[in-house]
């Protein structure tokens, strides 16, 4: 089980990107604070399968990272934020 963190660049903001944000939010567990970025808990998912997942909601102009969240980590985030990351990331 696993978090990954999943930030993007869209390129048509005209376009509905609905999908994705629904997608995202098909995730056991979930968290978006940050306006491109989404942390998401996978349960046995990897990296390759979440990008699979993912990839028919996007545009190929559009840009699309997806990393394994690991305990090194350290920001700048309201508490509720930083306790969900404590509870989710082993």
């Amino acid at each position: 089980m696993a978090v990954y963190l999943v930030t993007y660049d869209l390129t048509k903001p005209e376009r509905d990107y609905e999908g994705l944000y629904g997608k995202l939010k098909e995730f056991p567990r979930w968290w978006h604070y940050l306006e491109s970025s989404w942390l998401v808990y996978t349960g046995s998912d990897n990296a390759q399968t979440i990008y699979e997942f993912l990839k028919p909601h996007i545009d190929d102009d559009d840009n699309l990272l997806i990393i394994e969240v690991g305990r090194d980590r350290q920001g700048w985030l309201p508490k509720k934020a930083w306790d969900w990351i404590r509870e989710n990331v082993e």
